[in-house]
């Protein structure tokens, strides 16, 4: 991975099913702050227990969901976001993301998340 800040495409994102409700300009505002990052197959993402609290969005390649108690849960296909329980809710990680194949994702740390995503997950209004 490059040691420089690299944010993520208006258009990379839009291919989330979550984030493409966003309002263009506020879609514009998260991308400029979501860096993105190369991630090599068979190397972990997150971990669970630890004390994390980034967002992230798989923008390519496919990724492993695991706990420990219950092991293998789901795969992550590109335009799916992880990691959203930690920072939402305060908690340590409850899962472990893995590269299954060399993947690039997108990540946001928990300030941008609580301005710009969080309210996503509090809607509970229908979409006129």
């Amino acid at each position: 991975m490059s040691p420089r800040f690299v944010p993520a495409s208006v258009t990379e994102l839009q291919r989330s099913g979550l984030l493409a409700e966003l309002p263009g300009e506020q879609l514009a505002r998260l991308a400029e702050r979501m860096q993105r990052e190369e991630v090599a197959a068979g190397s972990v993402v997150i971990h669970e227990g630890d004390a994390d609290d980034r967002f992230y969005v798989l923008l390519s390649g496919v990724a492993a969901v695991t706990q420990a108690e219950r092991g293998p849960r789901r795969l992550l296909r590109p335009g799916e976001e992880f990691g959203e329980v930690a920072p939402a809710m305060g908690v340590a990680r409850t899962a472990t993301v893995t590269a299954v194949t060399p993947c690039v994702v997108a990540s946001c740390d928990r300030q941008v998340f609580d301005e710009l995503v969080r309210p996503l997950y509090a809607d509970d209004e229908p979409p006129a």
